[in-house]
């Protein structure tokens, strides 16, 4: 078994689908979860959004693979596929 990838999460301060998001992660077991504050921090922002191409908020990574926003994380669990990616294999 693989070391469990870092989990990396664009957020905001007042954020019900960061929280969401949090919620499901945590519930799957990530005990630490890398928070990068953009409204904190204007060229976190700029990163994302280079990084993303979107703008809005949670931008989640996990490990390399960038997962998407909320509702791409909670259709990755439904499908199965989120324990496996947060255990350390690849999609």
């Amino acid at each position: 078994m693989s070391a469990a990838p870092r989990v990396v999460m664009y957020s905001t301060a007042v954020c019900p689908f960061c929280a969401r998001a949090e919620q499901l992660l945590r519930a799957r077991g990530v005990a630490e979860i890398d928070k990068v504050r953009i409204d904190l921090d204007p060229a976190s922002r700029a990163e994302m959004m280079e990084k993303t191409a979107r703008r809005t908020v949670p931008q989640i990574f996990i490990g390399d693979t960038y997962v998407g926003g909320c509702d791409e994380l909670v259709a990755l669990d439904h499908a199965g596929k989120l324990r496996s990616l947060l255990s350390g294999e690849t999609p």
